[in-house]
């Protein structure tokens, strides 16, 4: 099971604007680097939680859909599954029709059941399925805590810029930021 982002979000959940007010900056000197500084901690979110906050494209690919029937999509929340697509021995695409399966989206992970599973294909990557995931297009979709979490994270680091080279950085996660993010973590049974 290999993802792969395929369309990034368009902007961040938190805005420049958002972030200096939240770190009691008026100077626009650091803009850039704070810029960065929300990049990357939404980045780390989405990581370390498996969410998508702005809406982006993925594609999972699969060696073969699984025997039970279902497969089960590691990003949350999903949008909309564009296309199943299923490869033959000789590498030929073949693009499922949206009546044949049906997608669990409110589970997390979310689910896409096919009744009957296609015939094995190629050996390897046999199997694509195209998706969006995220709150919405804009920051005011995102919930406010993993907002809460991503300006806790900027301020850390741009509070931890001048100790540390920026081979070092990160330099460390703050203990707040572990527990905000522990609840929206993925858990397996």
């Amino acid at each position: 099971m290999t993802l792969i982002r395929t369309a990034g979000p368009a902007l961040e959940p938190i805005t420049l604007a958002e972030a200096k007010a939240h770190l009691r900056l008026t100077h626009a000197s650091e803009d850039e680097l704070i810029g960065g500084l929300i990049r990357a901690a939404r980045e780390d979110f989405e990581r370390a939680t498996r969410l998508c906050l702005i809406e982006q494209g993925w594609r999972l690919v699969l060696d073969a859909w699984p025997r039970e029937g279902t497969a089960r999509i590691f990003r949350h929340p999903v949008r909309a599954v564009t296309a199943v697509t299923v490869y033959g021995y000789d590498g030929a695409p073949a693009a499922l029709p949206a009546s044949s399966y049906f997608v669990d989206r409110e589970s997390r992970p979310a689910r896409i059941h096919l009744d009957a599973p296609p015939e094995r294909g190629r050996a390897l990557n046999g199997v694509e399925i195209d998706f969006s995931a995220g709150f919405g297009e804009s920051g005011p979709d995102v919930p406010d805590l993993p907002k809460r979490a991503i300006l806790m994270l900027v301020a850390h680091w741009y509070e931890m810029r001048g100790g540390f080279g920026p081979e070092d950085q990160p330099v460390s996660f703050p203990p707040a930021y572990e527990r905000l993010i522990a609840s929206q973590r993925l858990r397996r049974l």
